[in-house]
């Protein structure tokens, strides 16, 4: 390995995460926790972190420099690998969609028959309720990189800002946001290190990620106030 750059692996390796849990056997049944359905939007992020390229700085001659491996490079851009593991975690708790598949449901004008209808028919049960809200989650992928701090020691950077709205015929109205940040070390100086790295960085997130929306979901309802959170 040169001492300006790190050591790139053979020619034309792709990397993912991964196949995930081959089993889900262990893993409770969608929506088994009762949570309500969630919207999550497609993964934002900057125009170098939407391409496949293997992504890399080195922090001891230019940290500004975000530079990619040669011969190695991701099997799809970090930002959908990182929308697929919070899909994957997320739908282990709940029904997921992606924002705009689910629509609520307007309410209908009651008439005056309709409101004798159902008195007539069940006088002590009132009329259903229609949802009145949906939450939507959004998320821009700041910072996927691995960082050369020494020719022979880097780490997985992970930077994630996550947004948490309610979306009601009313207007979208902000519930909570929150930057998720995670630096985990790599056991080699190369491609094949970054890359576990920052899939272990992304579980980390991951896992914050899901804590921090049960947080908010366990305020009771109705007093739900914005919450931001650096």
């Amino acid at each position: 390995m040169g001492c300006a750059s790190p050591r790139a692996p053979g020619s034309g390796v792709v990397y993912d995460f991964g196949p995930g849990a081959l089993s889900a056997a262990s893993a409770p049944a969608r929506g088994a926790t009762g949570l309500p359905a969630l919207e999550l939007a497609p993964v934002r992020a900057s125009a170098a972190l939407n391409s496949p390229a293997l992504m890399y700085r080195l922090a001891y001659a230019d940290v500004q420099q975000l530079k990619p491996y040669a011969q190695a490079r991701w099997s799809m851009p970090p930002a959908q690998l990182v929308g697929q593991r919070v899909r994957a975690a997320l739908e282990q708790q709940r029904p997921v969609w992606t924002t705009g598949g689910l629509a609520l449901a307007r309410p209908a004008r009651p008439t005056a028959a309709s409101n004798a209808a159902l008195v007539a028919a069940s006088p002590a049960i009132p009329p259903p309720t229609l949802p009145a809200q949906l939450l939507n989650l959004h998320l821009e992928l700041e910072e996927f990189s691995q960082v050369f701090d020494a020719p022979q020691h880097s780490a997985g950077v992970l930077r994630l800002r996550a947004t948490l709205t309610q979306r009601s015929f009313a207007g979208e109205s902000l519930v909570g946001q929150r930057s998720f940040a995670v630096t985990q070390v790599a056991t080699t100086p190369d491609a094949s290190g970054g890359v576990h790295a920052l899939g272990q960085a992304t579980e980390q997130v991951v896992a914050q990620l899901a804590q921090w929306l049960a947080h908010l979901e366990a305020v009771p309802s109705g007093t739900l106030s914005p919450q931001t959170t650096p």
